[in-house]
């Protein structure tokens, strides 16, 4: 099954294309591949990136003022857990063994969502939360139990030091209130009040911020998904919304590509699992069907020599 596992990889459809050092002549700690403007969408999310730990170095200077700038940013770069640690926080919330064919994405998806969890700019959202709820339903759909399912996500957020019940909640709640949207009502958001209506506000005020937002590959999925729950076909309403919230669309829709590609490779792999497993099946009771008829011989035949004697 190795050949089904393979294409998988995130790394494999797309791969980090800006490995520049960040490290700051101030003092300040490197950040993660990518910056904080919505506009960019560099280091968003499925891409494979190399992730190396890094000595965070300060240059001297002649005042205390800047000595005392670089220790404070030593320290806060020590609350930064790394890549490993996050992994090893979720193999200890989760001892069981997981499938491969869902291992390997769900280690990739990890090690992408940590970086951009501890980016400068990360902050959490209710679109974002929807995007990455879509992605691993649709990732551990099949999975041989519903219970370890769930018990994966939650070891899966906890890792990352969120709250797995913030996701499910906010993802439903938005979900919910898609289904309730027209297109135009959808792209409209800002012309009414509500709950949902104040976070996507929200987010459209981060974005226009070019700063305070850091757009992700979650985000398109979670924008997608609001279109599909609304029944909003027309090709212009992503358009439309993009613009509301203030996100560049030539990002959304790259990044929804990239999905779409993971979708259908995900699917070859479980159809590939599946005809592996039932042709596994198949052995077996064919094995235990003929270890049946050599005990039935075998019982005849002894049957039949003491009768003989």
């Amino acid at each position: 099954m190795a050949a089904a596992v393979a294409p998988l990889c995130f790394s494999a459809i797309g791969q980090s294309r800006d490995k520049r050092s960040l490290a700051s002549s101030t003092g300040a700690a490197p950040r993660p591949h990518g910056g904080g403007s919505s506009g960019s969408g560099s280091g968003s999310g499925f891409e494979g990136i190399r992730f190396r730990s890094s000595v965070y170095g300060v240059a001297r200077t002649s005042t205390s003022s800047s000595r005392a700038v670089a220790v404070r940013c030593m320290c806060a770069a020590v609350d930064v857990p790394t890549v490993a640690e996050t992994k090893q926080k979720f193999l200890n919330a989760y001892k069981r063994p997981i499938p491969s064919i869902y291992n390997t994405v769900l280690q990739e998806l990890l090690v992408q969502q940590h970086l951009m969890r501890y980016k400068k700019f990360y902050r959490y959202d209710p679109v974002f939360a929807l995007g990455f709820v879509t992605v691993f339903d649709q990732l551990m759909e099949g999975y041989p139990s519903d219970e370890d399912r769930e018990t994966i996500f939650q070891a899966y957020i906890r890792a990352l030091s969120e709250d797995p019940e913030q996701y499910r909640v906010d993802a439903q709640k938005l979900e919910g209130w898609a289904r309730d949207q027209s297109s135009d009502s959808l792209v409209n958001f800002s012309s009414r009040g509500g709950e949902i209506e104040e976070k996507l506000k929200d987010i459209a005020e981060r974005a226009r911020g070019k700063g305070s937002f850091n757009y992700s590959r979650f985000f398109a999925v979670g924008l997608f998904r609001l279109l599909e729950l609304a029944n909003a076909t027309e090709p212009t309403v992503l358009d439309k919304l993009c613009a509301a919230l203030n996100i560049n669309k030539r990002s959304v829709d790259r990044d929804l590509d990239v999905y779409r590609n993971l979708l259908s490779k995900l699917v070859q792999a479980k159809d590939l699992l599946k005809e592996y497993i039932d042709r596994e099946k198949r052995k077996r009771e064919e094995r235990t069907e003929s270890q049946k008829a050599n005990e039935a011989i075998t019982k005849c035949v002894g049957e039949y020599q003491e009768v003989g004697h």
